[in-house]
């Protein structure tokens, strides 16, 4: 008996130990549960340009242009893809300085399959993650821009567009640049404070909103707009669309937390509530003024909300989440019908309206209603710090829009003849037709 005793001893030491040799070892890698939900997530942002952004697009459109359309979304997504591993995530998180990255990382030259933080997600996930975002905003102006756009145009403008406002505007509030005063502060942002922009409501909505006004400016209207009434050829398209865009969204704004945690458990949370209180504000509003609830105004007004909770998903509460999502459906139906008629601009598919106004209310509202813990005070405060990068995102967004606009014009044009617009960019500028 006494010769067992010291060899079972030693086994019941090595048992004891053995969880913590291999916790050891786990620690040196990437966290198992948090990448397979990044990569879920990374798939969920992609579900909503194509096909969610496409179909719901697609199916406002009159039913000569829908193959226009869902191919703008499309090629964009390929374009934006190559993009972003040849210069884009170089631009964005690169050091550089305030305003935009360097190019030391072109061609993700640096990347490994070992890159990334130790215990949190590979890095090659979170490019690809990233490139989600870098695809769907440049897509989200098209429609501002739908049924009279050259299809070389588009491309011209959303290349460069993408390069001198989107990198830049990412860096500034995610690459530690002008959005964030740091230890020292800048001659923007006071040390210590900053902006609030938990999934993109600068970088992605702000921004593309803003765009989409000075391209629908600058090509000027549709034919017959707004004397000819110009109705979506597929109700069920856009619905379908925004259904996709709404199951989307919650990669785009939990998968934002870039972790399986409850701080991602909650911005999924806010995203659904404020993204019903948008639909049933948006609804009764538009009921109440035209006496009629439509399919399209309630997909809108989800859109209206998915976009205001966007910055606010990881920072606010419950409370705040219906507040939020109340006042971008009302606020955004303004917007898309009598602002719009007012100053005359033809935004064709509310762009401005809804993506500019709803992230432009969102991001003020982030600041007001935070929730309780999170360590920052919500109020008047906050709500300034805010709106400074707001407006810095507006200014950079609009002279990146002019340029890049400007390039296209005087290099291939900007718009179609009015022979393609009469007969339809389906097969003036794609040679195919959507229905027979």
């Amino acid at each position: 008996m006494k010769k067992l005793i010291a060899p079972l001893g030693v086994f019941l030491l090595l048992v004891l130990s053995a969880p913590d040799l291999f916790a050891a070892e786990e620690a040196t890698g990437p966290d198992s549960g948090h990448t397979a939900w990044m990569i879920t997530a990374t798939v969920l942002v992609l579900l909503m340009t194509i096909p969610g952004l496409a179909l719901f697009y697609g199916g406002l459109v009159r039913s000569k242009n829908v193959l226009s359309v869902l191919m703008q979304c499309f090629f964009i997504t390929a374009v934006m893809s190559v993009l972003w591993v040849i210069c884009g995530y170089s631009l964005a998180a690169g050091e550089g300085n305030l305003f935009i990255g360097d190019l030391k990382n072109l061609f993700l030259k640096d990347l490994t399959p070992e890159s990334g933080d130790d215990g949190g997600i590979p890095e090659s996930v979170f490019i690809t993650f990233q490139m989600t975002f870098f695809i769907i905003t440049p897509a989200l102006i098209v429609g501002a821009f739908a049924e009279r756009m050259k299809f070389s145009a588009v491309m011209i403008f959303t290349i460069l567009w993408a390069l001198i406002s989107y990198c830049p505007i990412w860096h500034m509030a995610w690459g530690g640049g002008l959005f964030g005063g740091g230890d020292e502060g800048n001659f923007l942002m006071a040390a210590g404070e900053g902006a609030i922009d938990f999934a993109g409501g600068t970088v992605v909505h702000i921004n593309a909103g803003i765009a989409g006004l000075v391209a629908c400016i600058m090509l000027k209207k549709r034919k017959g707009y707004p004397n000819t009434l110009i109705p979506p050829h597929s109700v069920p398209f856009t619905m379908i669309g925004a259904s996709l865009l709404w199951v989307g969204w919650f990669g785009f704004n939990a998968g934002s937390e870039l972790a399986a945690d409850g701080v991602a458990g909650y911005a999924m949370l806010t995203t659904q509530i404020a993204t019903a209180a948008a639909v049933i504000a948006w609804v009764l509003v538009e009921w109440l003024i035209n006496g009629k609830p439509t399919a399209v105004g309630a997909a809108t007004g989800a859109v209206a909300g998915l976009v205001a909770i966007t910055p606010a998903s990881g920072s606010t509460d419950v409370m705040g989440a219906l507040i939020i999502g109340l006042a971008s459906g009302a606020i955004c139906y303004v917007a898309a019908t009598s602002l719009k008629r007012k100053f005359g601009y033809d935004d064709s598919l509310d762009v401005f309206g809804v993506h500019g106004v709803g992230g432009i209310v969102g991001a003020i509202l982030t600041g007001v209603f935070i929730r309780e813990g999170y360590g920052t005070e919500g109020g008047i405060a906050q709500a300034i710090i805010q709106g400074k990068a707001v407006l810095v995102t507006i200014v950079w967004s609009a002279i990146a829009a002019v340029i890049a606009l400007t390039v296209a014009k005087f290099t291939v044009g900007l718009r179609v003849s009015d022979n393609e617009e009469d007969n339809g960019l389906d097969q003036g500028s794609h040679g195919e037709s959507a229905y027979s």
